[in-house]
């Protein structure tokens, strides 16, 4: 059996009991390690399971997975996925391929981003697509995320902006040369989005947000020292969230003055929020 086990959010203990019990009986353990990461050290996750963890980046993933599947017709292998095992099409891909050759395939499910935003007070069912956001180049600003979030504001839901994280990532010159040299991990903060929104915006020029446009930033969520703050987009872009992940999220127009009433105490500044909610929903703010 091939066991697709979702780690949660934070750390080592987030795992279910059911995961756990698989990991601590499984052949081997893969560690996916690129699209997103725990807040913790392999070392911690080892010491915890008992086991020894094979972290599988990119490459391994999508170019070498037939290593991964190998011996799991016969014995139990288990592929850890931070937060839900559906968070990533890689890992539906892997599964496919465990498919075609008539391998089992078990989802052990947790705790995502995809569900835990609701922490900040927006209410899930008034979400939208989902969308993510990588780091601009000088001569690659990929802009396909702003029509998602325009179609999401018509109908008035919010906006899930998932950020980009570069682990184990080479230059082109040293991919050109053939050279595995990789550049140091980077992970996208909520502030380096909002910055690109605002560019974004400026350039297309749609008026599917402003700069004072209300928006919710996350980071760390699920852990301990996790933090929230809700401002206005260009609030947002100078705001300090510390350690990563961060995620963000556009408010749509059809918020609820529930979700206002809860995401009001995480903001910046309280007058200028209330300013901006006045602002951007007339006769339906509070």
């Amino acid at each position: 059996m091939l066991y697709f086990i979702g780690l949660g959010l934070s750390n080592e203990k987030d795992i279910t009991v059911a995961g756990l019990e698989i990991v601590k009986n499984a052949s081997r353990v893969y560690l996916e390690a690129y699209t997103s990461i725990l807040m913790i050290e392999t070392e911690k996750l080892e010491e915890f399971y008992g086991r020894p963890v094979i972290v599988a980046d990119r490459e391994m993933v999508e170019s070498s997975a037939d290593e991964i599947l190998a011996g799991s017709d016969t014995s139990d292998i288990a592929f850890l996925v931070v937060g839900d095992p559906y968070g990533a099409t890689t890992h539906t891909d892997l599964l496919l391929r465990a498919r075609e050759l008539g391998i089992p395939t078990r989802n052990i499910h947790n705790a995502s981003i995809m569900n835990a935003i609701g922490a900040c007070g927006l209410q899930l069912y008034n979400f939208g697509q989902t969308v993510s956001m990588v780091f601009f180049l000088d001569n690659w600003k990929p802009s396909s995320y702003y029509d998602r979030i325009k179609e999401n504001r018509e109908i008035g839901l919010h906006t899930l902006v998932l950020l980009d994280i570069k682990v184990k990532e080479q230059s082109l010159e040293n991919m050109a040369r053939g050279r595995k040299i990789y550049e140091p991990p980077r992970y996208m903060t909520v502030a380096q989005c909002c910055q690109q929104m605002l560019e974004t915006e400026e350039e297309r020029g749609e008026k599917v947000y402003t700069p004072k446009s209300l928006a919710v930033g996350v980071s760390r969520l699920g852990s301990e020292d996790q933090k929230i703050v809700a401002g206005t987009l260009e609030q947002l872009a100078e705001a300090d969230l510390g350690k990563p992940l961060h995620s963000v999220v556009l408010l749509g127009k059809r918020v609820h003055e529930l979700e206002i009433d809860f995401i009001r105490e995480f903001a910046i500044d309280k007058d200028i929020f209330n300013a901006a909610y006045e602002a951007e929903y007339g006769e339906h703010s509070t």
